[in-house]
């Protein structure tokens, strides 16, 4: 969810990238380890299956957020997570990507070639628009997921993935988990989510009180299907009602990538299809 230009709503925080992509190429701290018995995506629990698609984007070899291959070149993830402290987006080559593995250090590794920010993301996670575009500089081999033909109607069953801090208070923990997790959750009622929620882009997701995704699983994935049939709805934006906690009983919204569906088809010169 949200790096700290992002985030200046809180959760805008939330799904931040805890390790360092929406940090500019400074030199940082070295991160602390994992708490001993620390729970998967905040009441989650390890990948069940191989998710091919699935990429973790990093920087200086460091996982910061998460992000979906929708193409043999193309990966969609959260504007935020490719902004840095100013406000710029962060030069792709400083970016690099781990695909297709539950371990984020494995995987193929891709360079990223081009970041294309939406025109609309203003820096703050609340006003929406919360989605860019990573143009790989080569093409990889691995199966990319589907985006859904439309936005999943209340009440529809989701998976979450993510590397995602698994501790809920922000700065528990700066090291993410090394394999991938998953949470198994649906989409819910709109009045769920009140931090500038927008019904016509965002979606609503939400678990059970004690289970979501946080900081360090921001752009990450949000599924509908089965195994083997995964379609793409969502990629991780914020927390629903400004909690800095993970696991407190918000939902999460999501960028719905169904309604960005023109907008990726354009940005990408018709590599991803717009239906």
């Amino acid at each position: 969810m949200s790096p700290t230009s992002l985030i200046r709503g809180v959760l805008s925080t939330l799904l931040l990238a805890t390790a360092a992509i929406a940090l500019p190429a400074t030199a940082q701290a070295a991160p602390a380890p994992v708490p001993t018995g620390a729970q998967p995506i905040v009441g989650g629990g390890q990948a069940s299956e191989n998710y091919p698609f699935m990429a973790s984007l990093q920087q200086q070899g460091r996982h910061g957020c998460g992000g979906s291959l929708i193409s043999s070149q193309w990966v969609v993830t959260a504007a935020h997570c490719v902004t840095g402290r100013q406000g710029g987006v962060i030069p792709a080559q400083q970016l690099q990507l781990r695909i297709g593995s539950a371990d984020h250090t494995q995987g193929t590794a891709a360079a990223v070639q081009r970041v294309v920010r939406h025109p609309y993301y203003t820096g703050d996670v609340s006003g929406g628009n919360d989605i860019a575009l990573l143009q790989l500089r080569t093409q990889v081999r691995n199966q990319p997921v589907s985006i859904a033909s439309g936005s999943p109607a209340e009440g529809t069953s989701t998976r979450l993935l993510g590397w995602g801090q698994t501790c809920p208070q922000q700065g528990c923990s700066q090291q993410p988990p090394r394999y991938l997790k998953q949470l198994d959750t649906r989409i819910n009622p709109d009045r769920m989510c009140s931090s500038g929620f927008n019904p016509a882009s965002e979606l609503c997701v939400y678990g059970t009180p004690q289970a979501t995704a946080c900081y360090g699983d921001s752009g990450g994935p949000a599924l509908i299907g089965s195994s083997g049939s995964w379609q793409l709805v969502g990629a991780t934006s914020r927390a629903g009602r400004n909690s800095s906690t993970c696991g407190d009983g918000s939902a999460t919204i999501y960028t719905d990538v169904t309604a960005h569906r023109q907008w990726i088809s354009q940005s990408t010169g018709g590599a991803v299809a717009r239906s």
